[in-house]
């Protein structure tokens, strides 16, 4: 039988609220990330973006991958199988470090990259000089990423929230402490933040893995046993279904990589505004986001548990939520977008004067594509849930590069519109994906159930 909307409803949030809480955590540390860039200056606030924007674009696709974990243990737990889901997490940390590692040394030799992209050579060394440090973070945030899939996959997404947020705290007070020379410590600048992120994004991932080994929940998935030869089937398995979510990351994150390169071309005031602007949007974006996976873990329990209509009916709900919930957020960014902006600089700074302004044009714009952004991102995630992810990235593909990056540029430099035109051209491309992801998931459960009408709530898949 199909679950009644409200009991759905509750178990999304159950699921969703811990790890809502565990993605605003994260964005609440990229935040103090650029909040201290901008005490250091408007060029460190610039450079740093830069750099910030290269981290995200390279450690995105890597992020895709081991999202895999999450649907796939989801998947087997949903069919009883607890080997399955134990193999399938081991093979995600191993894939997690082998990634970090490729990923470290891209960044490492990014700067000849950004030079010829026509980024300006203080730009890059500001870029550089974050980005120093910052690579040695990939260990542990990947490997922090596998076990939460794990966790969360077996509704246990409580104790990522809590790391989570005891991590944004000591990324903040570290981070100041450096900034700032507290304590007879150095003003290590840039290259102190990235270090900061580095250590704690590691401490978090042993914080979790120590929990998992020690607490009673987990001792029928022994994680430990074996880590050393890990199955080549699950690699094989997780590759498969993480590579096209890590092209569908990359796509998506790329698109807002480009973006910032074309902020870039037009100097360091629409890069720092762009940068502050997007902050917020992400800071917001991170409710979908989180719901998103939980609803990834819930279709994908129905899915694994052979209830089609159930898994059908997950997804739906969670579009609907997702969707009610950023309609809020495009109110808010339309009221009160001064006192958003006005949390990064101060508006009355001579300094930081065209930065907040044109941030505040750029967030006003934000308005009118948050509804879009939260309803293509579940969808997303209400696909994969189907152990689906080729269809995200052709609907990713189609909708960010050949609508939306077009129609940034062609508003941006050939309308004469600026930075905002740019952001207009990530509306547009935002709002395309909305749309066909959202059909996607209704005609992919339409064919997986035979047709509208047909009874589908005990398939095996």
């Amino acid at each position: 039988m199909q679950a009644a909307p409200t009991h759905e409803l509750k178990a999304l949030l159950r699921l969703a609220g811990p790890l809502i809480a565990s993605q605003l955590a994260h964005m609440l540390m990229v935040l103090t990330d650029t909040l201290m860039m901008a005490r250091i200056s408007p060029e460190a606030l610039a450079g740093g973006g830069l750099g910030a924007a290269s981290y995200s674009f390279v450690s995105i696709f890597c992020l895709g991958v081991i999202a895999a974990v999450g649907t796939l243990v989801a998947i087997r737990q949903g069919a009883s199988d607890r080997e399955g889901a134990t193999r399938l997490t081991q093979a995600g940390l191993w894939l997690a470090w082998v990634m970090a590692i490729v990923a470290a040394l891209v960044l490492w030799n990014l700067s000849p990259v950004l030079l010829r992209l026509g980024q300006t050579p203080e730009n890059v060394a500001h870029a550089s000089q974050f980005l120093l440090l910052l690579p040695f973070a990939l260990p542990g945030y990947l490997s922090f990423m596998a076990l939460r899939g794990f966790t969360s996959a077996l509704g246990r997404s409580s104790p990522v929230m809590v790391i989570s947020l005891v991590g944004t705290v000591l990324n903040f007070l570290c981070n100041y402490a450096l900034i700032e020379g507290m304590f007879g410590l150095p003003k290590l600048g840039l290259m102190g933040i990235g270090l900061v992120t580095a250590i704690v994004a590691n401490l978090m991932a042993v914080a979790l893995a120590l929990y998992i080994r020690y607490h009673q929940a987990y001792a029928a998935y022994p994680i430990r046993a074996g880590l050393s030869r890990p199955s080549m089937p699950a690699l094989r398995e997780l590759w498969r279904l993480g590579l096209p979510i890590g092209g569908t990351y990359t796509v998506e994150v790329g698109l807002f990589a480009f973006a910032a390169l074309c902020m870039g071309t037009m100097g360091s005031t629409e890069l720092g505004a762009h940068q502050i602007a997007l902050q917020i949007v992400s800071t917001a974006f991170m409710i979908p986001a989180g719901l998103s996976y939980a609803v990834t873990m819930r279709v994908g329990l129905h899915y694994g548990g052979g209830h089609l209509l159930r898994a059908r009916h997950a997804g739906r709900v969670g579009i609907v939520f997702g969707a009610a919930m950023m309609l809020g957020f495009s109110l808010l960014f339309w009221l009160f977008p001064e006192a958003l902006v006005g949390l990064f600089v101060d508006r009355n700074d001579p300094a930081f004067a065209k930065v907040f302004a044109l941030a505040v044009s750029l967030l006003i714009t934000a308005a009118w594509f948050e509804l879009f952004d939260g309803i293509q991102t579940i969808a997303m995630g209400s696909i994969r849930g189907l152990k689906d992810a080729k269809t995200t990235f052709l609907v990713g593909l189609g909708c960010y590069w050949l609508i939306g990056a077009p129609a940034a540029w062609i508003f941006a430099f050939w309308l004469d519109g600026g930075a905002v035109g740019v952001w207009w051209g990530l509306a547009l491309g935002l709002a395309c994906a909305a749309v066909s992801l959202t059909w996607a998931f209704e005609w992919r459960m339409k064919k997986m159930m035979g047709g509208a009408s047909a009874p589908a709530e005990s398939v095996s898949v």
